[in-house]
C-alpha cells in the first residue's frame, strides 16, 4: 500500500505534454476537469471528452475551454490517460465501441464501481488498466481514492494516473482488488454514512428548540473542527474521545446511551454490507443478500 505524495511539481511534470481523454462526462468527470485546470496541472488543451448529448458537449466546452466531443473513438485517438467516468451498465456498449480503438502505450482509468479488472479487460480487450474508487468530495479537491493497477501498467503511465487523481485530494496505491472493494465499502460509501449522521445530529438540535439553519451551523463547523483536530493532533480517535470525556459528564452521558444502543456494531454491519454488495456487484450484480 502506497500512499500518493504527488507534489504539485510533479503532477505537472507527469502530465506536462500529455493528453487526456474522459468517456462519460457526468458530475464525476467534470470534478476531475475542473481540479485538473484548477491546479494548473494541464492545459484545456491536453482534454478532450466523449458526450453523446450535445448540450452537455457546449456546456462543458464553453465552461473549460477543452474539446468534447460525440464519438468515444475520436476522444481517445491520441489521449495518453483514457478515463471511464461512465454509468456502470455502460460498459458493455463503451467497451464494445472502444474495442480495437486502444493502442498498447494508453493507460485506461476505470471509476466505476464494481467494474473488476477482469470485467474491464473482456469489455475492452485491453491490458493497461487502472482500477479506482474516488468518493464525492472528490469533486471540491478534498476527495480519498483508492486504486490499483495490472502488471501492463508502466512507471510513467503510473505516474500520469497518480497525477489524475491526486488533483481530487489524498490517493492511495494498493496491490488488490479486494483493497479496493473494502474501500469501496469504507471510503468510497463513507460520506453518505457522514452525512446520516450529520442529519441525524441536526434533527437532534431541532428536536431541542434550535432553528434548523442553526442547528445545521452548528454540526456543520463541529464536525469539519473535529476532523481537522483529529489530522493535526496525530492522536487516535479513541484518546481524542477521552480528553473530551469527563466522569460523570455530558460527552459520558451521551456515550452512554450510543453504546447502548450498538452504535459502533451497526456501523460495523453497514460497512460489511457494502463490502459484501460490491463484491456482488464485481460479480455481475447478483441480487443483495438480505442482511440480518
Amino acid at each position: 500500500m502506497e500512499a500518493a505524495t504527488t507534489s504539485t511539481t510533479q503532477a505537472r511534470n507527469a502530465l506536462a505534454g500529455r493528453r487526456v481523454a474522459f468517456i462519460g462526462c457526468g458530475v464525476m468527470a467534470e470534478a476531475i476537469i475542473s481540479t485538473l485546470l484548477r491546479n494548473e496541472l494541464v492545459t484545456p488543451e491536453q482534454i478532450v471528452g466523449a458526450e453523446p448529448y450535445a448540450e452537455r458537449r457546449a456546456e462543458l466546452e464553453g465552461r473549460y475551454g477543452i474539446r468534447v466531443l460525440a464519438s468515444n473513438r475520436e476522444a481517445v485517438s491520441g489521449a495518453d490517460v483514457v478515463a471511464l467516468t461512465i454509468k456502470p451498465q455502460s460498459l458493455a456498449s463503451v467497451g464494445a465501441d472502444l474495442r480495437g480503438s486502444l493502442r498498447a502505450g494508453q493507460v485506461v482509468l476505470s471509476i466505476l464501481a464494481g467494474a473488476t479488472i477482469d470485467r474491464l479487460r473482456s469489455a475492452l480487450g485491453h491490458d493497461a488498466l487502472v482500477r479506482a474508487m474516488p468518493n464525492t468530495p472528490a469533486q471540491i479537491g478534498y476527495g480519498m481514492t483508492v486504486w490499483m493497477q495490472t502488471a501492463a501498467v508502466d512507471a510513467e503511465a503510473s505516474a500520469m494516473v497518480a497525477a489524475v487523481l491526486s488533483a481530487m485530494g489524498k490517493a492511495v496505491r494498493v496491490d488488490s482488488e479486494d483493497a479496493v472493494d473494502m474501500a469501496t465499502a469504507l471510503s468510497g460509501t463513507g460520506p453518505a454514512y457522514i452525512f446520516l449522521v450529520m442529519e441525524a445530529l441536526i434533527d437532534a438540535g431541532v428536536h431541542m428548540g434550535f432553528p434548523r439553519r442553526m442547528a445545521e451551523e452548528l454540526v456543520l463547523q463541529t464536525m469539519l473542527g473535529s476532523v481537522l483536530f483529529a489530522e493535526e493532533s496525530g492522536k487516535h480517535p479513541a484518546e481524542l474521545r477521552n480528553m473530551v470525556t469527563s466522569p460523570g459528564g455530558t460527552s459520558a452521558a451521551a456515550i452512554y446511551q450510543m453504546e447502548k444502543g450498538s452504535l459502533r456494531t451497526v456501523i460495523s454491519r453497514a460497512v460489511w454490507a457494502a463490502y459484501q454488495r460490491t463484491v456482488e456487484l464485481g460479480q455481475g450484480g447478483a441480487p443483495a443478500a438480505p442482511v440480518k
